[in-house]
């Protein structure tokens, strides 16, 4: 299977989010963290399937939480650029590219 890796700032996004589902309610975090690793699999089993945002970036969207992972294929490895939350300006992750 591809590897994947999860850009520095996109896995602080990752644990922040998760840490604040967790504060607001008790499991919470987990399922996050567990709608996240669903959409990883989907993105490494066939990333071309998803949606074109920027250049060779694409967006995934996590099923049952506001959120997209915006990510690439780039020398057999998928990096996720960001956990985007759909309510944050949609073009803070650029320079990460």
């Amino acid at each position: 299977m591809i590897r994947l890796r999860f850009h520095p700032e996109a896995q602080i996004e990752l644990l922040g989010s998760a840490k604040g589902y967790e504060a607001e309610q008790p499991g919470l975090g987990k399922r996050f963290l567990e709608a996240v690793r669903d959409a990883t699999c989907k993105i490494r089993l066939s990333p071309s399937m998803f949606q074109c945002v920027e250049g060779k970036a694409r967006r995934c969207c996590v099923e049952r939480f506001p959120f997209g992972l915006v990510f690439r294929e780039e020398n057999d490895e998928i990096q996720i650029l960001a956990v985007i939350h759909f309510k944050r300006d949609p073009d803070y992750w650029k320079k990460r590219l």
